[in-house]
């Protein structure tokens, strides 16, 4: 009987585990734009049937996607994270106007750098995501971009 109630939990654990959902990956990348400037670039793949929601949602509204930059010596900021294009629509759900992006979105944030040596930037990403069924609660990801 103790070999099948732990066999049993076994299982158990592995199947909740199967059933966690991750329909957005996220990347990174640096392109030099002068001697001084770049551009950071945060690139979400989402998966078919799911969208993430822009970083312009309206108030009461889904959680819109979220970025920020820890500060250090070596860059500052130029301007905020500016989107792709995504799809705006007149949401039943919500009741209002919102844009989000399916299959691919870039986000891209301007620095100007102090230095010529190579650094990294850290970076979180808040973002939510929702299928035609239901909402993932928001999650967070670490992001690091390679300035060389």
């Amino acid at each position: 009987m103790k070999n099948i109630i732990f066999i049993l939990v076994f299982l158990t654990s592995f199947i909740t585990k199967g059933q966690i959902l991750e329909p957005v990956k996220w990347t990174t990348s640096v392109t030099k734009i002068s001697d001084s400037e770049y551009e950071l670039i945060a690139t979400a793949t989402i998966k078919s049937g799911w969208h993430l929601y822009s970083q312009n949602v309206p108030q009461d509204g889904p959680i819109p996607t979220k970025f920020a930059f820890e500060g250090n010596v070596n860059y500052f900021k130029k301007g905020n994270t500016v989107e792709d294009r995504g799809h705006t629509i007149q949401d039943p759900i919500f009741g209002m106007e919102i844009t989000y992006f399916e299959k691919k979105a870039a986000f891209k944030q301007r620095i100007k750098v102090k230095g010529k040596a190579p650094f990294q930037v850290k970076g979180t990403v808040e973002f939510m995501v929702c299928d035609d069924s239901r909402c993932l609660p928001p999650t967070e990801v670490d992001l690091i971009f390679k300035v060389k």
